[in-house]
């Protein structure tokens, strides 16, 4: 465990990274580092910058679901997508693609609307079905069988969805496929709401910050949790709602996006332990470099290809996840 000092000059550290992350994500991109006098301006206002800012978002939304997820459920395999929403918005965002022409041709907040709007109907699903397991006290930390169940609610909902978009894959015409696949691997490249992104990480962050020492006292079980006055229900079910719109704005902004909520949580853990007061705030801003840094990679490794921002996240995360496994870190 570390020490308080030293987790101020990691936190101190992660800030600088992230400046410099976004700083290479503005400089650098498919058409290199060095660019015409004249190219600049539009290129950096109108596709890098608001890119980068999208990318870093995204990824500290992910990665700061995450680490309310693994809270919640007592589980080091929890993530963001575990309890369906991604396939929710997956759903409402591919159904836009079919439907409307719009969203097809450009209107990409169409897209995005659809998107959110599948997302917020998942977290409705899993509110109503789940309400049982959120809604039970228990002696320890959140009862095994309550989370199993919540998992289990999400995965049958995530299911669902899932049935859904291979139905909506097979009556897409062939113009629409190449589309709704790169959306569906990670998609930063009309990064139009990165603004709502933003403004969805200071108020969950926020939220986070202020409730991270119940969520210290939570983790050790529901019973010296109402002995230390803390509103257990109520927490449990603002956490998985917090964790939920984050995960919700997320994928409607970039698409499905994997293994920054898994893994990124796990890694900063080692160095923080488990203090919430520190481990979700280094969560947000080391999720954000991550996908800063995994997007700069997209746009560079093949250019000027493009590939999708989510392949460049599972073949980093993948073996880094293996790795702490192997060394039974999980």
């Amino acid at each position: 465990m570390i020490l308080p000092r030293q987790a101020l000059v990691l936190l101190a550290l992660l800030i600088l990274l992230a400046a410099a992350s976004l700083a290479a994500a503005i400089l650098c991109g498919s058409s290199g580092c060095a660019l015409p006098a004249a190219q600049i301006a539009d290129i950096f206002w109108q596709l890098r910058l608001p890119r980068a800012l999208s990318a870093f978002a995204v990824g500290g939304l992910l990665a700061l679901s995450g680490g309310l997820m693994q809270l919640l459920l007592r589980n080091p395999l929890a993530d963001p997508y575990v309890l369906g929403i991604s396939g929710g918005a997956a759903t409402g965002a591919l159904g836009m693609l079919l439907l409307t022409p719009a969203a097809v041709m450009g209107g990409q907040w169409l897209l995005q609307i659809g998107a959110l709007a599948g997302a917020l109907l998942a977290i409705g699903l899993l509110f109503g079905l789940a309400r049982g397991a959120l809604l039970r006290l228990t002696p320890s930390a959140f009862h095994a069988s309550a989370g199993v169940r919540l998992i289990l609610t999400g995965v049958m909902i995530a299911a669902g969805f899932g049935a859904l978009i291979t139905l909506l894959l097979s009556m897409a015409p062939d113009t629409h496929i190449r589309g709704m696949v790169f959306w569906l691997m990670g998609d930063l490249e009309n990064a139009l709401w990165y603004g709502a992104a933003w403004a969805t990480l200071g108020i969950v962050l926020l939220w986070a910050c202020i409730n991270a020492a119940r969520l210290n006292v939570l983790a050790h079980g529901d019973a010296a949790a109402q002995l230390l006055g803390v509103r257990v229900l109520r927490l449990r079910a603002l956490t998985l709602l917090a964790a939920s719109l984050a995960t919700a704005v997320a994928v409607a902004v970039a698409g499905t996006i994997g293994f920054i909520g898994l893994v990124v949580p796990h890694a900063l853990r080692l160095l923080f332990g488990n203090d919430q007061r520190l481990l979700l705030p280094a969560s947000a801003l080391g999720g954000g470099i991550a996908l800063t840094l995994a997007d700069l990679l997209a746009r560079m490794v093949v250019a000027p290809v493009q590939l999708p921002v989510g392949v460049v996240t599972a073949l980093v995360g993948v073996p880094v996840f293996l790795v702490l496994l192997a060394k039974g870190r999980t």
